[in-house]
C-alpha cells in the first residue's frame, strides 16, 4: 500500500480480478458494479463476498436495479431497498445509489430509506446527480440527508469537459461532502482534478485481454450489440491505476 494522501484513489471494479488489481496498487477503495455496458448495476452476492474476503480494500457496492434513467417504480424500489439491506449485512463499507424523479429534482423521500439501511457506513451519490436539473440543489439535499460523497463528472460525459462544473462543486461543498471526479479520469489527466480540489477520483482503468477461446462461432452476439466483442476480456489495469495513484502522491510529496 502506498502512503496515503488527501485525495483518495476509487477504482470502479466488475469483477474479482479487479479488486485484487486495485489492492495491489494501492487504491483505497473500488466502487463494484456488475454490467459495465449498462453504467453499472448491483453486483452479485458472491462477487462481493470474494473482494470482502481477499482484499484490504474498502468496498462500496452500487444499488442499482438496471441501465437507463434514475427515476424508479415501486417495485424497483423495493428491490433496491433490499438489496442495500443484503449488502450492509455482508458487510460492505459503503452503499453507492442515486435516484431521481422525473422532474429531474432529487428523490429525497427513497433516499433518506438508505441513510437508515446504512447506518454508520459511507453513501456514495453516483452519477445521477449529472442528469439532475440543479446539481447545486441536488448536493446540498444529500448534504442534509447525510451522504458522504458525490461522484460526478461535472454534468458532461468525460469529467475533463466538466472542468469547471466540477470546481464550482468543490467551491460550494465547502467541505461538508466529498466530491469525487469519475469518467474518463486516467493517469494523463488525473492532477487536473486534483488541482481544483477534489476530494476523490475515480477510474475504470478499464483494459481487455483476449479471449482463450479457440473456436469462435462467428455472427452471434450475446447482448445483442454486435459492437461489443465476445472475444474480450475487460478489466482493470494495475499498471494503470499504480501510474494515476504515483501522480497524485509525487504532487503531494514535492
Amino acid at each position: 500500500m502506498l502512503p496515503s494522501t488527501p485525495v483518495s484513489v476509487e477504482v470502479c471494479a466488475y469483477s474479482l480480478f479487479s479488486c485484487l488489481a486495485a489492492d495491489r496498487a494501492g487504491a483505497q477503495r473500488v466502487e463494484l458494479c456488475a454490467s459495465p455496458w449498462e453504467g453499472g448495476t448491483t453486483p452479485s452476492a458472491g462477487l462481493v463476498e470474494q473482494a470482502l474476503l481477499e482484499t484490504s480494500l474498502e468496498i462500496h457496492a452500487m444499488v442499482r436495479p438496471r441501465g437507463g434513467d434514475f427515476v424508479y417504480d415501486t417495485s424497483e424500489k423495493q428491490t433496491m431497498l433490499a438489496e442495500a439491506r443484503s449488502l450492509i449485512t455482508q458487510g460492505v463499507h459503503g452503499i453507492v445509489v442515486g435516484a431521481l424523479k422525473p422532474d429531474g429534482s432529487l428523490d429525497v423521500e427513497f433516499l433518506r430509506e438508505f441513510r437508515a439501511i446504512a447506518g454508520d457506513r459511507e453513501l456514495t451519490c453516483h452519477r445521477s446527480i449529472d442528469v439532475s436539473k440543479d446539481p447545486i440543489q441536488v448536493m446540498e439535499e444529500l448534504i442534509a440527508l447525510g451522504f458522504n460523497r458525490i461522484l460526478t463528472s461535472g454534468g458532461k460525459n468525460k469529467a475533463l469537459d466538466g472542468l469547471e462544473n466540477l470546481a464550482e462543486l468543490v467551491q460550494a461543498s465547502k467541505g461538508r461532502i466529498q466530491i469525487m471526479a469519475g469518467s474518463g479520469v486516467n493517469p494523463m489527466n488525473c492532477l487536473d482534478f486534483v488541482q481544483i480540489g477534489v476530494d476523490a477520483i475515480h477510474l475504470s482503468a478499464r483494459t481487455t485481454r483476449n479471449s482463450e477461446m479457440e473456436y469462435r462461432r462467428p455472427g452471434i452476439s450475446m447482448g445483442g450489440v454486435a459492437e461489443i466483442s465476445e472475444f474480450e476480456v475487460a478489466y482493470s489495469s494495475e499498471e494503470i491505476i499504480r501510474a494515476a495513484i504515483s501522480k497524485i502522491q509525487d504532487l503531494f510529496s514535492e
